[in-house]
């Protein structure tokens, strides 16, 4: 495994992570401790380290297995966790609450640390919110006041736009060290303004969807119909045609002969000097290892920005 250093944060991190949004049923499976467990050791076995999840994944459901595994396998130490707030809709008959206020926020905290079973996260990302609730001054008061005390390692920012600038060039004054942003093949939208910010402020960035919704897993050819659970069969049904033969152009034209499109989809995030990891989600051991194989790209090279240097 190759190890880059999140933006400011000094945090060591693994190039290729996992992210978790499947665990708290998403895709359409609902997942059993053991399969979490066999997933998180083979990621454990090839030296990713990154765990990205969310309080909203189930209702803490991601967090929860998450939270079970590192408890028994007494290895919290070895893993970089990362969790999210200001989704966490528990309280279904009273929409008007206001999720984001920092007396929320820290409820939720406390119900991430419960169920993530530690007393820390390493980074502790605002989930996709609106301009107008990410400008309040008592939030991120009240959440440098949890570093302070060591419940939250680091600061970062989800942003729900790939072109989110206001977020991400306020990132340094409310102590923000990462961004996470969707970037992939097929929408490079954040290269315009969100990661020259980023670079400018030493922000690390995290790369959600890189595979596009697994448009980019080489599994599926133009004409393709996803099942009713899937969250790809409510696109517009042109949109995923166009996508669909847009990765036929990529596969004929850009990916080497002999190169799973998966693997080299990764790589090719991994390549631009903004981007400290990727974080692909997985169903499986077999999923895990596939993504592990884009650090053996040529597009992965060791001179990036934030390469870990011992």
């Amino acid at each position: 495994m190759k190890y880059r250093r999140l933006g400011k944060t000094e945090l060591k991190v693994s190039v290729v992570g996992v992210g978790t949004w499947q665990l708290g049923g998403a895709w359409g499976k609902d997942y059993t401790q053991d399969e979490v467990d066999a997933i998180l050791d083979k990621a454990h076995e090839l030296g990713i380290n990154l765990l990205d999840t969310a309080e909203c994944y189930g209702h803490h459901l991601s967090e929860s297995f998450i939270g079970s595994y590192v408890e028994r396998r007494k290895n919290r130490a070895d893993w970089v966790i990362a969790t999210k707030f200001g989704h966490n809709h528990d309280d279904r008959q009273n929409p008007s609450k206001n999720y984001w206020s920092a007396e929320e926020v820290l409820k939720q905290l406390d119900s991430s640390l419960k169920s993530l079973r530690t007393d820390y996260v390493d980074l502790y990302q605002f989930h996709s919110g609106p301009d107008e609730v990410f400008d309040n001054d008592d939030l991120w008061t009240a959440l440098d006041k949890q570093v302070q005390a060591g419940k939250v390692r680091n600061l970062g920012i989800s942003i729900g736009s790939n072109d989110n600038v206001h977020q991400t060039d306020a990132s340094t004054k409310i102590n923000a060290k990462a961004i996470q942003v969707i970037y992939n093949r097929l929408d490079q939208t954040p290269e315009t303004r969100v990661f020259p910010s980023c670079q400018k402020q030493d922000l690390g960035v995290l790369a959600r969807v890189p595979l596009a919704s697994g448009f980019l897993s080489g599994k599926y050819k133009p004409g393709a119909v996803f099942p009713d659970n899937d969250v790809r069969s409510s696109r517009d049904k042109e949109q995923s045609e166009q996508r669909l033969r847009a990765v036929q152009d990529i596969m004929q034209n850009e990916v080497p002969a002999g190169v799973g499109m998966a693997e080299w989809a990764l790589a090719w995030c991994l390549k631009h000097p903004a981007v400290t990891c990727v974080i692909p989600g997985c169903k499986s051991p077999e999923q895990v290892e596939m993504n592990a194989k884009a650090i053996e790209l040529d597009l992965v090279s060791d001179d990036h920005p934030q390469a870990w240097k011992q």
